[in-house]
């Protein structure tokens, strides 16, 4: 009864808002952090897929580079260190329009662009090599048979892997409150020092990232089902 009576004053007022505000903020990080996300991969995973060597290596030095460093460090390399190189006009503007917010949500979206080219470059592996070869042989060029018809295929093929990757870029929004963007972890954080309700504050964010996930992996099912291929 404590948690679901004694803490609908938090919903309201000053401190509702403080907590609206925080997951508004983790869900636009999480749109524009994907939106890079999934742009990049598919670029990686096409490029990875030229068979040129110079290419496929360079793709895995950045897949592995993502994924072996943790990401915390990414995201303060990024704000401490990329930012500081940028011409002062340009850090003065940053500062003054959300610096953290863009510097975070660019480090999430490669990062995770790494994994999302990793599972479509599996999906394109799946796919027959007669298609691209018939696709080449109607006149196509290659990065025209690799958007009309190769990665299409691959993205149903690996709808499940990239609502995983969805759901993992998702919660990995909170490691932003390091650099001190308003999240919703960040937000709960300052209203616990202010309230000291701790226990009911971080139920109440727990509710909210948990209510996002299954939104998410509902969503996943929805497109899963639209899109699935004939015969599986």
């Amino acid at each position: 009864m404590a948690i679901g009576f004694g803490s609908l004053d938090l919903l309201q007022g000053e401190s509702g808002q403080v907590l609206f505000k925080g997951l508004l903020a983790t869900l636009e990080l999480t749109a524009l952090a994907w939106l890079i996300a999934f742009v990049v991969g598919i670029l990686l995973a096409v490029i990875r897929s030229s068979g040129l060597r110079w290419a496929d290596g360079t793709v895995a030095v950045y897949v592995a580079y993502h994924r072996n460093v943790p990401l915390l460090v990414q995201i303060l390399f990024w704000y401490f260190g990329i930012v500081t190189l940028l011409p002062m006009a340009a850090q003065r503007w940053l500062n003054g329009h959300g610096g953290g917010f863009v510097a975070g949500a660019i480090a999430i979206g490669l990062c995770m662009a790494a994994y999302v080219s990793e599972d479509l470059r599996s999906g394109i592996r799946a796919i027959s090599r007669g298609q691209l070869e018939a696709a080449r042989a109607i006149g196509l060029t290659f990065i025209q048979s690799m958007r009309y018809v190769v990665v299409p295929q691959a993205l149903r093929n690996v709808i499940p892997a990239l609502v995983n990757e969805t759901l993992l870029l998702f919660k990995n929004t909170s490691l932003l409150m390091a650099i001190g963007v308003g999240e919703l972890t960040y937000a709960s954080r300052q209203l616990e020092t202010q309230t000291f309700r701790t226990f009911e504050i971080f139920a109440i964010t727990t509710v909210c990232y948990l209510a996002v996930s299954i939104l998410i992996m509902l969503g996943g099912r929805f497109l899963e089902r639209r899109y699935k291929i004939a015969g599986r």
